[in-house]
């Protein structure tokens, strides 16, 4: 019964909360979009339009508490390229020439998009960027756990079914841009129980994507790692913390999971596993689709439609984000898609070099946990479909925010400690030119 009323709780909450701080209710949106109460509970959750009512709320309250601000700073360029791939869907949605399938993917999108103008608009300062990281981290961390339980009471539940509406590969990619969030959060929090749950989350999500046989998520979680490595401050302590996740991780490895990986890259008789030659296999046949129709693409949620041209079962995916996007959205909605993605990650990643002054710093927090987090999702969306994943989007917007705060001019109270942070800077490099 936990699961009814904590949806029934946070449905009542969220919703009447979002009539007067529609940010807040967006936080109760994006911990129902990870945690998916249908799904977590699906023996005391009915059906029901929970998210819906908030989102509804949230609107209303945006519209008339005007509590929204579009002095978005650096962040324009992002969400303006979210904006035009949601026009461009709607186009090819309108050509497409089976209209259900195309309208049901903008359906989709439009439910992203929305709420994510809802929170870059009304994220205005590092304790709403605080809010929205300890929900992604808390939602994902809860869901791993759940994942781990089941695991350990001996059914393999995220490996056999996935989660919700997604397969293994899908969750396990989400899991993994979580895992970017949740590290960094444990890294930069001051107070001994914060960081352990943050770190204990991350811990969760990276078994988790072991345990679900995704060679994808497990590619991603290497990337990642890789990625923070580079990233994560020059302290001993950040060393320390990193040195013991990756000890966890590879300790956690089993057998049966390192012979899983090594599928990926293993030939028999010169011939690749049969799993990862079919991937290939399809992205030539998208290419192909790109080629021919390289403006418009075949329309959204399509490409399953026509695959049967091409030798595929009616209904088969791509088995890339990219490959897809680019088969039925043409070059054209392919190159809006990742210069989202891209431009949120080459911005954020300059807002984490050691020289970039910043108001706060978990600004720079944020900006870590965009580039951890996408990197690992942008190398693995090669080899999973998950157009309407909506994890990333919002780690997106978790970065576009901290961008927004990091570039709009602060009131005049923060101008003076905005300075003295200025000249200790270059009261530094001052001191080793002299030193030189």
């Amino acid at each position: 019964m936990k699961g009814l009323y904590f949806t029934y709780l946070m449905t009542a909450c969220g919703s009447l909360i979002s009539f007067i701080s529609p940010f807040h209710g967006l936080l109760a949106y994006v911990g129902f979009a990870i945690v998916k109460p249908e799904a977590m509970w699906p023996w005391a959750v009915p059906p029901g339009r929970y998210s819906l009512l908030i989102a509804l709320s949230m609107l209303i309250g945006w519209t008339y508490t005007k509590r929204a601000t579009f002095q978005l700073g650096q962040s324009w360029s992002i969400v303006t390229a979210l904006g035009a791939f949601l026009v461009w869907s709607i186009i090819g949605a309108i050509v497409a020439p089976n209209q259900k399938e195309g309208w049901d993917f903008v359906e989709g999108l439009f439910k992203i998009v929305v709420p994510f103008v809802v929170g870059l608009t009304t994220i205005d300062s590092v304790a709403k960027l605080k809010q929205l990281a300890w929900v992604m981290v808390l939602s994902q961390g809860y869901v791993a756990f759940e994942l781990n339980m089941d695991y350990f009471r001996g059914y393999n539940s995220l490996a056999t079914s996935g989660f919700g509406a997604l397969d293994n590969n899908s969750a396990a990619i989400g899991l993994v841009t979580g895992l970017g969030v949740a590290a960094f959060l444990g890294l930069r929090s001051e107070g001994f129980w914060q960081r352990s749950i943050a770190l204990g989350s991350a811990a969760l999500m990276a078994h988790a994507v072991l345990f679900s046989m995704s060679r994808g998520g497990m590619t991603a979680m290497i990337v990642s790692g890789a990625t923070a490595f580079l990233i994560i401050p020059k302290q001993t302590k950040h060393y320390l913390g990193f040195a013991l996740l990756l000890v966890l991780v590879l300790g956690a490895a089993g057998p049966e999971v390192r012979a899983r990986f090594g599928t990926a890259f293993s030939k028999k008789d010169g011939e690749r596993e049969a799993s990862a030659q079919s991937r290939l296999d399809l992205w030539r046949d998208c290419w192909d689709v790109m080629k021919k129709q390289p403006v418009m693409g075949c329309g959204p949620n399509q490409w399953p439609l026509i695959a049967p041209n091409y030798g595929w079962p009616l209904g088969k995916e791509a088995h890339s984000l990219w490959m897809q996007t680019g088969a039925e959205l043409g070059f054209v909605g392919l190159g809006l898609l990742a210069s989202f993605y891209l431009s949120c990650m080459w911005k954020s990643w300059i807002v984490c070099w050691k020289r970039t002054i910043v108001q706060d710093p978990f600004i720079k927090t944020c900006a870590q946990m965009g580039v951890a987090g996408l990197t690992g999702f942008v190398v693995s969306a090669q080899f999973v479909s998950l157009e309407l994943l909506e994890l990333p989007y919002y780690v997106v917007l978790l970065s576009a925010g901290a961008l927004k705060v990091h570039s709009v001019r602060r009131p005049f109270e923060d101008i003076d400690a905005y300075e003295q942070e200025s000249e200790a800077v270059h009261g530094e490099s001052s001191q080793l030119a002299i030193s030189y």
